[in-house]
């Protein structure tokens, strides 16, 4: 009773002070989260004290009522613990199960400041807005004679008589770590022979150059040289005759991945190209990626390179560019005021990357400047016209007709200086190609070098060559935006390379590797932070050598194994079966050894007294929380056995920010509680575990339990056998059968009621939503939030898209349906399964080919603002059929919609009727939303897949896709090798509070606070280890706290990645932090959050923010570390725009 008073008193305390704070117009609330306050016996007349206070300062502070409102919340809050509300759910009689509030208020603080950002007005409009463009585009793929997406290409002979015409002819061979083959047998069969060759050809003659990109594929052959050939390299490399483009472990594909991914990649190529070769990237190479995310950009931007280069840009895009002479342009973000994100572009104006379409417009002479296809070779020219070895005797002709093309091809481009690809996929394997192709050419350089009346110098070149010729004869520095050249902000999805044949359909191709892949990422970057964590601890105590440092390696594999599948035929789903299997082994293995690295950094961190810390390799101190007996099997959860004595877990959270959760284990008892670390016991929930829709698994029980889960912490809990009374509170479950005769297995412990029939229309609540469903269908009809007179219809259904029946059909690529979706027909009717309970309700409806969950958690906080979905999909019986969910709601988006771009920021979308329906589909890696005056709908999701909204109000999802047959673009197979694959999503329905048509329209949009927190819960879920251990003493564990302050909710610690030491495998002292500031809506409300959430104007002070370590150097670097920023000072406060990224060189300790 003394503690009670005294935390009551406590809790009065600080809601005078915060009051008070309120009263002195300041515009921030500070609420220390640290301190647990309970209910008690709050004195009723201080309560009506303080609500009549904050009347008045509801007059003298309108402009602060989100503030305001929330204190008032809190108040009531406080005042129903005054009237000794229960801590444990409860079951009033004839009513639904009702959950006490929250015993801590929590409060959001958004500085007015930070909230102008998303209102944007500040900067000077682009010149080519991508939106825009393709409004004034009619798309009408007019025959354009030799260039026949172009047009007829004419010149006058003398406009280069008073500036000759440069041009850097660029050697390049695309090597795909995977597609037609594995990584492996690529590098044995052809990439090792290409990178060989290359050492000893280009030491024949200075004058040739070489590109490379993929640094995979160039670290393991760097492992399987010689000292003398990795010095023969680093001298090609330091005189500039080798370059290595954009650096990354690959080419990532820009739709699918995650900006986590996108970074780490870059970073893991950048390290290796700095530590192995002293070299730095600057300049970026992406012929291959099928559209391309203004992230990249941006990342390359702040990756210190100056320039980059595209390819596969639709083709009415690329033809209008080049009549408007547009190719090169600065992109630049559209947040961008002050043009700080600006990089040169270059886009490649014809069809493809390989010869002949590089040279210039007509593919046909192109063609016969590729001496690879000399007479005799493997590949001729389709063309008919094969190419001539240059000999003294045809050479004047041979350079005339080649020299016509490149004068052709400058036309396009605003400068006298030009870019011209040599190369293709896996090309210069053999010497022989190196042989034909440089000598060749040199012969045709040398005889138009000669002839001064030719106005041309042209020469081989690297990218970076290319870049500087062109900077240098506009007389700017590289990097800077050249006078004259526009500027283009937005993207350049979705890519048609002919006629209507969109490449729309690889946003969705194999879901389950793009859902394993997220699984992945979440791994890695927790695994980052606590090894990084569990590092520096150990080094203050004398644990440091018995820590199992070779987790580094796995670490590292790990990172590689990411990498390698952002390639843009890996996480897109178009490579041949057995690579996409070889991908899942790589990625399994890694999610395997992960799990490892998380375990021994939590084992060491939990131990309440680190000298007993002791590793053992064949015995981890804790289990996994799940298993996968092979790469394309869903996972199955660890069932904790009780027993006499209690059972210990160790719940890990990957977030920045405390979480209020449920934490869901299986145990094998019905008989269970769940205490806290200090012996107090938590609201919970025993449920059913079913296999199918009508069998109970017997003697597995899922309990669910509500904890507070620190800032990127670990939280020890208990579990006990209990054989009293004070048993879990049960879920109860209505099984629907809809006139089916079907056996059903009986859970023993838990009530169950089957009902034959269909179910009437029924509804699920909590205390900030009710969702109503359909009885029949099991499929959710409308969504209302608390406080409002009538809900929102948002109902959703299944939907089928078939494939054409002409020629060209769906593939692993392409999307082209046979016309609008058709109604998904099921055999038979669904099996509905509704269950309630006190933390969590959910209807779970069987259908032949899908089985969904809608689940709707009574918590407070972030969890219960939002319906959880899961959709388990087999379609493994369809022919030439793709899955979709469409969600019809009642609002008024007209034809606009949203989809995010790699998880990093959001672009605006139209419908648009001119273009067929495929062209209409985008990538959604995290989300998309729809919006009107009054509401936004998001659907945030664990899985990229490709997203569209078809008419006013609709949302249309591709689930999976099963094709039979190829569709022409080079893998030789269609998509027959579909697994079951669990799609997750989350679905928010928002107020808008200040919406503003005007704003509306603009060609820029972010999410909410409440938005990117959802998403993160979404994609970074804890992880419950249980302690192997059955006999453990309590006192041996202890909460593990890391982060001594709160971050601001806007930031978002992306990594702390351990720095390897000069040996690979071996960590060093340093890490990298990576940090993002996100940007976001303030016009929508947010309220009960469950924490406190407060922004600071992108100011941090990380000096303190680790608890029981020191900052002991803080350097700002580049994205990748490769550049030091500014000089490394004493102090340790930062600040951060909205929306960027920022890496820091830091040392722990």
């Amino acid at each position: 009773m003394k503690r009670k008073k005294q935390v009551t008193v406590c809790g009065a305390v600080i809601f005078c002070v915060a009051v008070f704070a309120l009263y002195l117009m300041l515009d921030r609330v500070q609420h220390d989260p640290a301190r647990h306050q309970s209910g008690g016996n709050f004195p009723r007349s201080q309560i009506s004290v303080l609500q009549n206070r904050i009347e008045q300062l509801e007059q003298l502070l309108e402009e602060n009522h989100e503030i305001i409102s929330h204190i008032k919340d809190s108040v009531l809050e406080l005042t129903a613990h005054a009237e000794g509300q229960p801590a444990l759910p409860h079951h009033p009689p004839n009513a639904s199960w009702v959950l006490p509030p929250e015993n801590r208020p929590s409060f959001l603080s958004v500085s007015p400041q930070d909230c102008q950002f998303a209102l944007g007005g500040k900067g000077q409009s682009p010149d080519l807005q991508m939106l825009a463009v393709y409004s004034l585009l009619p798309f009408d793929n007019q025959d354009g004679g030799v260039w026949k997406q172009g047009f007829d290409i004419t010149y006058e002979p003398n406009e280069w008589d008073t500036e000759p015409l440069q041009v850097f002819v660029v050697p390049h061979s695309h090597n795909d770590p995977g597609w037609i083959k594995t990584f492996d047998k690529y590098y044995y069969d052809q990439t090792q022979h290409i990178l060989n060759s290359m050492v000893l050809k280009m030491q024949e003659d200075p004058r040739r150059r070489f590109i490379w990109s993929e640094i995979s594929f160039f670290a393991k052959w760097w492992d399987n040289i010689s000292a003398q050939k990795r010095a023969a390299v680093r001298r090609l490399v330091g005189n500039g005759q080798l370059e290595m483009v954009t650096g990354g472990w690959v080419m990532a594909d820009e739709a699918n991945s995650h900006y986590f991914a996108m970074i780490d990649q870059l970073i893991e190529g950048h390290q290796w190209l700095e530590k192995n070769i002293g070299v730095t990237p600057r300049s970026g190479w992406a012929v291959d990626p099928f559209g391309y995310s203004s992230t990249m950009p941006y990342l390359l931007k702040r990756s210190n390179l100056t320039g980059m280069l595209i390819q596969r840009v639709h083709y009415s895009i690329k033809k209008h560019f080049a009549a408007t002479q547009n190719l090169e342009f600065m992109w630049r973000q559209t947040w961008d005021p002050d043009a700080s994100t600006d990089i040169f572009c270059h886009m490649m104006p014809f069809y493809s990357y390989d010869v002949p379409h590089t040279c210039g417009p007509d593919p046909k002479i192109c063609c016969q400047f590729d001496f690879k296809r000399l007479p005799g070779g493997r590949i001729n020219c389709p063309w008919k016209v094969p190419p001539r070895a240059i000999t003294d005797a045809n050479v004047a002709e041979r350079a005339q007709l080649l020299l016509d093309q490149y004068r052709k091809k400058s036309k396009l481009y605003r400068s006298k200086v030009l870019l011209v690809p040599l190369g293709d996929d896996f090309r210069y394997d053999k010497p022989q190609e190196w042989d034909a192709q440089f000598l060749n050419y040199q012969r045709i350089f040398d005889f138009l070098n000669s002839r001064p009346e030719l106005h041309v110098q042209a020469q081989f070149g690297t990218l970076s060559d290319y870049f500087d010729a062109l900077y240098k004869k506009v007389g700017i520095v590289p990097g800077m935006r050249p006078p004259g050249f526009p500027v283009l902000t937005g993207d350049f999805f979705s890519y048609a390379d002919r006629e209507d044949h969109y490449w729309t359909g690889y946003f969705t191709s194999r879901p389950f590797y793009k859902s394993l892949d997220r699984v992945l990422e979440s791994h890695l970057r927790g695994a980052e932070i606590l090894y990084s964590l569990a590092l520096a601890h150990a080094r203050r105590t004398n644990a440091y050598r018995r820590y199992p440092l070779s987790d580094y390696a796995l670490l590292t594999n790990a990172r590689r194994n990411v990498g390698l599948f952002q390639h843009h035929d890996a996480i897109a789903g178009t490579a041949k079966e057995a690579v996409a299997v070889d991908y899942g082994v790589r990625l399994l293995h890694s999610l395997t050894n992960l799990k490892r690295v998380i375990i021994n950094a939590a084992h060491y961190l939990v131990l309440g007294d680190k000298n007993m810390y002791h590793h053992d390799p064949a015995a981890a101190f804790l289990d996994m929380d799940e298993t996968r007996s092979s790469q394309d099997s869903l996972p199955e959860r660890t069932v904790v056995k009780l027993d006499i004595s209690p059972r210990f877990l160790v719940v890990f959270n990957p977030l920045e920010q405390e979480r209020l959760t449920v934490v869901q284990v299986l145990v094998d008892s019905p008989h269970v509680r769940v205490l806290s670390e200090e012996g107090q016991p938590l609201p919970s929930q025993l449920s059913t575990i079913w296999s199918s829709a009508v069998d109970a698994v017997p003697d597995v029980y899922q309990v669910s339990v509500l904890a507070r889960l620190p800032a990127l912490g670990l939280r020890v809990l208990q579990l006990h056998k209990s054989l009293d009374g004070h048993a879990t509170p049960r879920s109860s479950t209505r099984l629907y059968l809809y006139g089916r005769e079907l056996p059903v297995q009986k859970p023993k412990a838990l009530p169950l009621h089957i009902f034959p029939a269909a179910a009437d229309d029924f509804c699920l609540e909590n205390q900030h939503l009710q969702a109503c469903f359909s009885g029949r269908s099991g499929l959710l009809q409308s969504v209302r939030q608390t406080g409002e007179e009538r809900g929102h219809k948002v109902s959703s259904e299944f939907v089928v898209y078939g494939t054409r029946t002409s020629k060209d059909k769906s593939g692993a690529y392409l999307f082209l349906p046979d016309g609008e979706a058709k109604p998904y027909v099921p055999k038979d009717p669904p099996v509905v399964r509704v269950m309630e309970g006190p933390l969590f309700s959910e209807v779970a409806s069987y259908y032949q080919h899908v089985q969904t969950v809608v689940r709707l958690y009574n918590v407070p906080g972030v969890e219960g603002l939002s319906l959880d979905l899961s959709f388990l999909v087999d379609i493994r019986d369809h022919i030439n059929k793709e899955l979709a969910l469409r969600l019809s709601t009642d609002i008024e988006s007209d034809d606009t919609f949203f989809t995010d771009l790699n998880g990093f920021q959001i672009q605006p979308r139209r419908y648009r009727q001119k273009l067929p329906l495929q062209a209409n589909f985008y990538p959604m890696p995290a989300m998309a939303y729809i919006q009107d005056m009054q509401s936004r709908l998001t659907l945030l999701t664990a899985q990229a897949l490709g997203v569209s909204s078809l008419r006013s109000g609709q949302l249309d999802v591709i689930l999976d896709r099963r094709l039979m047959q190829d569709d022409n673009r080079g893998l030789g197979q269609g998509l027959k090798d579909n697994k079951r694959t669990c799609n997750r999503f989350r679905l928010l329905l928002e107020r808008r509070t200040t919406a503003n048509k005007l704003q509306d329209e603009r060609p820029i949009s972010f999410p909410s606070l409440l938005s990117h927190f959802t998403s993160m819960h979404l994609n970074a879920e804890v992880l419950v280890m249980p302690v192997a251990q059955e006999k453990l003493a309590l006192s041996a564990l202890r909460s593990f706290v890391p982060l001594a302050i709160t971050l601001p909710c806007d930031f978002h610690i992306l990594n702390v990645r351990t720095l390897q030491a000069e040996d690979d495998s071996v960590p060093s002292a340093e890490a990298a932090l990576l940090l993002h500031r996100k940007g976001f809506d303030c016009s929508l409300e947010a309220k009960n959050l469950g924490f406190n959430c407060t922004t600071s104007q992108g100011k941090l002070a990380l000096g303190g923010l680790f608890q029981g370590l020191e900052l002991s150097s803080l350097q700002p670097t580049s994205l990748t570390l490769m550049y030091p920023l500014g000089m490394a000072s004493n102090s340790t406060n930062i600040h951060l725009d909205p929306m960027e990224i920022a890496t820091f060189r830091i040392r722990l300790g």
